[in-house]
C-alpha cells in the first residue's frame, strides 16, 4: 500500500463518494443510455457531479466509467473508444478532485456471465486490462472494482488491475441469501474477504445491494476476515417504484445515522450508492465530526 494511502487511512473514517448514474439522470441522462458516453458527450454535466460531491465533503471521488469496458461499450456502438471514455472520465474527476480529494477510477461488472458461457476468462481478462491501463493513463490514484456479484469475476478483474502497479479496491455486492448477506453467487463476506486478500486486494468492501443498517454485519465480518482495509458503499435502502420511477425512501440523516455503527464495524471507507446525493454524503461529514 503506498505511502499516501496509509497517510489517507491514519486520519480516520475516509469519506467517498455517492451515485453517480442517478445525479447523471436528474441532468438530463435518458433511462437506458449508458452513462459513460457523456465524457465525450456532455463532460461538463459529468463534471459537475464530481465536483458536487468534493464540495460536499468527499475525500475520496470515483469517475464515471463503471460501464466503460469493451464488453458493455459493444452493445452501445462504442467498442472503439475505449480508452477515450476512460481517460476523459479520470480527467473530469482529476479536475474537479484539484488538491482536496483522490480519484478512484471505476471498473464496473462486464455485463456478460461466466457461469452462463456468455463470455470467458480470457475475454474478461482481456477486457479488464484494457479497460484499467486505459485509466491509470488517464491519471488515476488508485482503481475500483465495484458491484460485483461473481467472485471469479472480480478475481479476473484484479488481476488485470494489478498489472497497472495502481492501488485497487474490490467491492461485491451482498444482497442474497435468507439474511441477504451472500453475494449472488453464495459467497459469504468471509470467503471474499478471503480470497481476495489472496489474489492481493488492497481494500476489500461491499456497495450497492441493500441499505446501509444491513451493511453494518457485513463489514463486521469482512473486517474480522482480512487485515486490508474496509470499503462500505451502501444504496440508500431499497428501491420502489412510483409512477414509472425509481425512488429511494431513505433520507441523508437516516443514512447517517447508522455511521457510527459503520465506524465500530471497522468501516475505512464510507459512502454511498445508488439513491445518494451530495446530501448523503454531506450528512456522513457532519456525522463523523460530532462522533
Amino acid at each position: 500500500m503506498p505511502e499516501w494511502l496509509t497517510q489517507l487511512l491514519a486520519a480516520g473514517p475516509v469519506v467517498t463518494d455517492g451515485a453517480w448514474g442517478t445525479e447523471l439522470q436528474a441532468r438530463g441522462l435518458p433511462a437506458g443510455e449508458l452513462p459513460d458516453g457523456w465524457n465525450l458527450t456532455h463532460p461538463e454535466r459529468v463534471a459537475e457531479v464530481a465536483r458536487a460531491y468534493v464540495a460536499a465533503g468527499s475525500r475520496v471521488i470515483l469517475t464515471n466509467t463503471f460501464g466503460a469496458n469493451r464488453l458493455r461499450l459493444a452493445g452501445h456502438g462504442l467498442a472503439d473508444r475505449v480508452a477515450e471514455i476512460n481517460r476523459r472520465g479520470v480527467e473530469i474527476s482529476k479536475q474537479a478532485a484539484g488538491p482536496r480529494a483522490r480519484v478512484f477510477a471505476s471498473i464496473g461488472p462486464a455485463g456478460k456471465m461466466l457461469l452462463t458461457g456468455e463470455t470467458t476468462a480470457a475475454e474478461l481478462t482481456d477486457a479488464f486490462t484494457e479497460q484499467a491501463q486505459a485509466l491509470a493513463e488517464g491519471g488515476a490514484d488508485a482503481l475500483i472494482i465495484e458491484t460485483m456479484s461473481d467472485l471469479e469475476e472480480a478475481k479476473l478483474a484484479l488481476a488485470a488491475a494489478k498489472t497497472t502497479g495502481l492501488p485497487v479496491v474490490v467491492c461485491m455486492v451482498f444482497d442474497a441469501g435468507r439474511d441477504k448477506d451472500r453475494t449472488l453467487m453464495g459467497a459469504t463476506p468471509e470467503q471474499v474477504a478471503r480470497e481476495l486478500t489472496a489474489a492481493g486486494a488492497d481494500v476489500i468492501g461491499a456497495n450497492c445491494g441493500v441499505g446501509i443498517e444491513r451493511y453494518v454485519p457485513v463489514c463486521r465480518r469482512l473486517r474480522a476476515a482480512t487485515d486490508r482495509p474496509v470499503w462500505i458503499k451502501p444504496n440508500a435502502g431499497l428501491p420502489v417504484l412510483e409512477n414509472g420511477r425509481v425512488v429511494y425512501h431513505t433520507t441523508p440523516e437516516e443514512f447517517a445515522g447508522h455511521v457510527p455503527e459503520l465506524v465500530a464495524a471497522g468501516a475505512g471507507f464510507i459512502g454511498g450508492c445508488c439513491g445518494t446525493t451530495p446530501e448523503f454524503i454531506r450528512a456522513v461529514c457532519a456525522r463523523l465530526v460530532g462522533a
